[in-house]
């Protein structure tokens, strides 16, 4: 087995590199939106696997490790050279925590079935390095007719394959699932499991959509100007195009080392300077974001426990703000070192679905989400990302993120509330949250609604 590696032209963008992947089965792009180091390109892979947690007692983590074979080397500089690709979405929770049927699901209908899980098995990728300036064709060449296909693949990138035509519309309104009436009312649903110690923290969500029509890919480059994120995402799967601006790290795994980003805290922007310098301030030292902050990343120093060697798990950075388009986020770091006999998706398995999403304590706080959403999640907070054949892992928190399927188009805020949250900072804060995604179907023609 041989590493293959082609250079090509670097590009700052990798738009017009996805262009001339984008009409290949399950073309994806995990995109750093200009924030950080790597893109990943990939498609047609050599297996897919798709599986909805209620259909199967599978578990979904074993899946792809048994579907990854036999670990191979890293190699240096290349985050991602062939591995399991795609989304594990919230709902596959389901098989791992007594949760009870209460949300409605209209996840799973049939115009727009999506599975809980999809991962393809990819054996290539075009990786764009922006520190080094560079982008490659990598391979492991771990299935013969790889072969066959790299010759192909470098054809197409060597091509000046024009950006697709922009056919997708929104029709008529943009409706939510909350009302800011039905919103309160859940919010003091909340308030009550809180005063009653069930919980410290739980994440309530609000889900917007509508009806859509045509590709969305040129739509994804409109989002990811709107609203650029480190943790990017577009996948052209056969049952959904996911559209995803997601800036929180889920976890990473690189050669042993483990680490998670959670966001917890969140303010709106501000055009004028002083205005937005005070908002940052105020979220850094506010002691109620900073306790919501901390509740979470003890959540996570936990779940990492689990798969860390013991005295490992350290939190280096606390309280960080970092800006994006529209909110300042307050974002902590948290690290481990991956005990022997373990591997990364021992520790997606053990930390899924991030804590920052649900709460704490997490299987609890699920089932109030669940008793309190109108429907299911899906892959709304579930995990974007790679694990490759090497052992290596990197994964997002899906949030900030479009789902197009069915001729629907969703997309979802929430926060974390605790026991000093007030309704009206809370409901503002999902619509904060949520300003670049509905500005983008407004854009497209969406009306706003109810």
């Amino acid at each position: 087995m041989s590493f293959y590696c082609v250079e090509l032209p670097y590009q700052s963008d990798a738009a017009r590199y996805f262009a001339a992947l984008a009409d290949l089965p399950w073309a994806v792009w995990l995109d750093s939106g200009g924030m950080a180091r790597y893109d990943i390109l990939s498609a047609a892979p050599q297996r897919s696997l798709s599986l909805d947690a209620a259909a199967t007692e599978i578990d979904p983590f074993a899946l792809v490790r048994s579907a990854l074979g036999e670990l191979i080397a890293p190699i240096a500089d290349v985050p991602f050279a062939g591995g399991a690709l795609g989304y594990w979405s919230y709902d596959l929770a389901r098989s791992m925590y007594a949760l009870p049927g209460i949300a409605q699901d209209d996840v799973h209908q049939e115009a727009g079935h999506l599975p809980d899980m999809a991962i393809g098995i990819y054996d290539w990728a075009l990786v764009l390095d922006h520190h080094r300036q560079t982008a490659r064709l990598v391979s492991r060449r771990r299935f013969a007719e790889t072969a066959e296909l790299l010759p192909q693949i470098l054809l197409r990138l060597q091509s000046n394959t024009p950006l697709p035509d922009d056919t997708f519309r929104v029709r008529g309104k943009i409706s939510s699932n909350f009302t800011p009436e039905s919103y309160a009312r859940a919010f003091a649903a909340v308030q009550g499991y809180l005063k009653s110690g069930d919980c410290y923290q739980i994440n309530l969500a609000q889900r917007f959509s509508a009806t859509a029509t045509g590709d969305a890919l040129r739509a994804y480059f409109t989002l990811r100007s709107l609203s650029p994120a480190p943790y990017s995402a577009f996948l052209n799967l056969p049952k959904a195009q996911i559209l995803c601006a997601s800036p929180e790290r889920f976890l990473r795994v690189q050669n042993g080392s483990v680490e998670t980003r959670p966001i917890k805290g969140t303010r709106p922007r501000s055009s004028d300077a002083q205005q937005d310098s005070r908002l940052a301030d105020e979220l850094r030292n506010h002691p109620k974001d900073r306790a919501e902050n901390l509740m979470i990343v003890d959540l996570l120093r936990s779940d990492l426990g689990k798969s860390c060697v013991p005295g490992s798990v350290r939190v280096p950075e606390l309280f960080a703000v970092e800006s994006y388009a529209s909110v300042h986020h307050l974002v902590s770091t948290v690290e481990g070192r991956l005990a022997e006999g373990r591997d990364a998706l021992d520790v997606l398995r053990d930390c899924f679905p991030g804590g920052s999403v649900t709460g704490a304590p997490k299987q609890r706080a699920m089932q109030i989400i669940e008793q309190l959403e109108p429907h299911h999640r899906g892959i709304y907070c579930g995990a974007i990302g790679y694990a490759g054949f090497d052992g290596n892992m990197d994964t997002n928190i899906v949030i900030r993120t479009l789902v197009y399927s069915g001729n629907e188009i969703r997309c979802w805020a929430g926060g974390g509330i605790v026991a000093d949250s007030e309704v009206t900072a809370e409901y503002q804060e999902t619509l904060d949250k949520a300003a670049g995604m509905l500005r983008l179907l407004r854009q497209y023609g969406g009306e706003s609604g109810s």
